[in-house]
């Protein structure tokens, strides 16, 4: 019987595997970001982003809060029709003649955000308010849906 020295054998199957990694890690970045984690259209994918969106209510309101950071709100259109709030506008490029981006990662161009309101609202009363990026859309809720306080009598 012979014995056969063991020799200390190449690694280079172990860099096949840190090639698989390094992939897979590249692959995971294209979905990571909010627009993955939200519902989009076949229209927001491919035809600009999607600002962020908060709605909450509280006994005499709606609340939108809408993150358009580095817009001027003369960019920013507001409708409201049939219980849908529609917020759209244009975040400009601001890059100077010449320039060369090393990277980019802030949209730029038009977007379009439509939600459903909860409840119906008074859309003669509507106010909205741009302060720092954050956008501010109060929708007082029509007086036939606020909650009422009822007295009972004692008899």
């Amino acid at each position: 019987m012979s014995l056969i020295r063991y020799q200390n054998s190449d690694l280079s199957m172990w860099r096949s595997f840190d090639r698989l990694t390094n992939l897979r890690d590249e692959i995971n970045s294209l979905f990571e970001g909010p627009s993955w984690t939200a519902p989009m259209t076949q229209a927001q994918l491919f035809n600009g982003w999607t600002p962020a969106l908060d709605l909450y209510q509280t006994n005499d309101d709606v609340v939108a809060i809408v993150e358009l950071p580095g817009m001027r709100k003369e960019d920013i259109e507001l409708s409201l029709h049939d219980g849908i709030l529609t917020i759209s506008g244009e975040r400009k490029e601001e890059a100077a003649e010449g320039d060369k981006n090393a990277r980019t990662e802030r949209f730029v161009g038009r977007f379009r955000r439509s939600i459903s309101l909860p409840t119906r609202v008074d859309s003669n009363n509507v106010n909205a308010s741009y302060k720092d990026g954050v956008l501010t859309v109060t929708l007082p809720k029509a007086e036939e849906v606020k909650p009422k306080q009822i007295q009972v009598n004692v008899s």
